[in-house]
């Protein structure tokens, strides 16, 4: 199984994140740096030099998540892509879990759970509404680690290039080549967006956005609403 992290800017979480995800046994990791301005590069490139995993590869790839992660799939060799967002933390069981729920033939992916640190008031909402949301239409998002047959992947040739809504578009596709796994485990993941912004207003923003790409709108022109209203 091959973990891949497209990363921006993420200098003060990479400890953490990498030093938890090499004691979880998985056959790659792949981190893919989207032209950061920090140290990203180089607090990960300190840390993969200090471990014994001999198959964790750090590059620097071209700038936005989709593109990230297709490049990052590129290189990786193993049969199952689990594609995780830099400050999201998987459970400690997280390879067995997806690897039992892809044993099935007929399944070709699937997500986790999410929740926040912060496990109460808005944060427990969100999260809650988030997962029921997700079970309801089969689509997955990025926050919830989405994970896939790496044949299958290929086969849909990637992510699509656009510069949001990119997880959504993706899982829309995957639902067609067979059955996503709606897993019960969680993965954490940052409540930083929503402290940012307050978590009501970025509720309305996220469904005016997801509501406007339902209805057709270029997720080029949605970008640019979304590069504004931040």
């Amino acid at each position: 199984m091959a973990v891949i992290i497209p990363v921006l800017n993420e200098e003060d979480g990479l400890p953490s994140l990498l030093q938890w995800l090499l004691s979880l046994e998985f056959e790659e990791i792949i981190l893919v740096d989207g032209k950061s301005d920090d140290r990203t590069m180089e607090v990960a490139q300190a840390i993969v030099e200090s471990s014994s995993h001999q198959s964790t590869r750090i590059f620097a790839g071209p700038n936005g998540r989709a593109a990230q992660m297709n490049a990052g799939a590129a290189q990786a060799t193993a049969d199952i892509l689990l594609f995780l967002h830099a400050d999201t933390q998987l459970p400690h069981n997280a390879r067995h879990i997806i690897e039992q729920a892809l044993s099935h033939p007929q399944h070709v992916g699937g997500r986790f759970d999410v929740r926040f640190p912060q496990d109460e008031g808005y944060a427990w909402m969100i999260s809650r509404m988030m997962n029921v949301r997700s079970r309801l239409s089969g689509i997955c998002t990025g926050d919830q680690a989405m994970f896939v047959r790496r044949a299958v992947f290929e086969s849909m040739g990637g992510f699509a290039d656009i510069p949001l809504m990119e997880d959504l578009e993706f899982s829309r596709r995957l639902k067609r080549k067979g059955s996503i796994v709606a897993l019960r485990e969680t993965v954490t993941t940052s409540f930083r967006r929503w402290e940012q912004k307050g978590p009501l207003r970025t509720i309305v923003q996220m469904w005016v956005l997801r509501l406007l790409y339902w209805m057709g709108w270029d997720p080029q022109r949605l970008h640019r609403y979304y590069a504004h209203v931040r």
